[in-house]
């Protein structure tokens, strides 16, 4: 059987830096994860040369982890769907660009990105403005990175909430060959789609988008009920999704070689990603925050 890449969420902070976050996922018995190469809320990017990446990529290859499947988030504040404020898309822009090259910089191959909000102007004018954005990052980068568009909650005037919104962005791009998605289990919850009814989800997403196209799957219970459109995470098994629905995912024969990271909670302070991967890698439920 194919190996079940599954991960989580890491930090990557001073002294160890990029080092210091292949350590933690290790610790959490993870063999894929996911970090940002700087602050999520800012662009304030500290030079690679700074980061420890040779060190933490010679880590990687001696712990067998495939450094393919190592996913890489987008800031928060990217927003392309921005039409109204050509201050912001421009900024989008750059900030899509500058992460596609530090992504290659740390050998990684997946770069996530949340498709943004239309801020009042309307989904079509919202999906407009992020294909425009992402035609003119692609006609200046040639790399061997791929932008995983993100599925979205709905909250808000988020654009990317159906299926049928990611792959009207990726049909508009010039360069869909450069384009894929990040399915989130609590967004695509939210956001209304039947989590419990996997084979039918994955046959409408093959249907409308092509599942050659999920580069990584965000695994995640939700606070809210389906169609709450809400967008807030919970661990495993103790949200509305439920960690049999969840697992069903993680194990799923179809999605069997994409990465799978975890981006719940912490739980008092301390994150929950070792008791979770654990759980998932034996599909048994353990009710460890009591």
């Amino acid at each position: 059987m194919s190996e079940i890449y599954l991960g989580c969420h890491v930090g990557m902070t001073a002294p160890d830096y990029y080092l210091g976050s292949v350590k933690e996922a290790l610790s959490y018995g993870a063999n894929t994860f996911m970090f940002y190469t700087g602050a999520p809320q800012n662009s304030v990017r500290k030079p690679l040369d700074q980061l420890k990446i040779e060190e933490g990529r010679a880590l990687i290859k001696a712990s067998g982890i495939d450094e393919n499947k190592i996913v890489v988030h987008a800031p928060y504040i990217i927003n392309g769907a921005n039409s109204l404020k050509p201050d912001i898309k421009d900024l989008a822009t750059q900030l899509i660009r500058l992460e596609i090259e530090r992504t290659a910089g740390f050998g990684a191959k997946i770069l996530v990105l949340h498709p943004g909000a239309h801020v009042g102007a309307g989904e079509e004018a919202g999906i407009a403005s992020l294909v425009d954005c992402l035609n003119e990052v692609f006609e200046t980068n040639a790399s061997d990175v791929r932008v995983a568009l993100e599925t979205m909650a709905g909250k808000g005037s988020e654009i990317g909430r159906t299926f049928a919104e990611i792959s009207q962005i990726i049909k508009g791009c010039k360069y869909p060959e450069r384009l894929g998605v990040c399915l989130d289990t609590c967004h695509i919850s939210d956001a209304g789609y039947d989590v419990n009814d996997i084979d039918g989800v994955l046959q409408e997403f093959d249907a409308i988008i092509g599942l050659e196209r999920l580069l990584a799957i965000h695994i995640n219970d939700s606070k809210n009920p389906r169609g709450a459109r809400k967008d807030r995470h919970e661990n495993l098994g103790y949200g509305c999704i439920g960690f049999d629905a969840l697992n069903r995912f993680v194990h799923h024969p179809k999605l069997v070689g994409i990465p799978m990271i975890l981006e719940t909670p912490y739980v008092e302070d301390k994150p929950p990603y070792k008791q979770e991967i654990a759980m998932l890698r034996s599909s048994c439920f353990e009710d460890w925050r009591r």
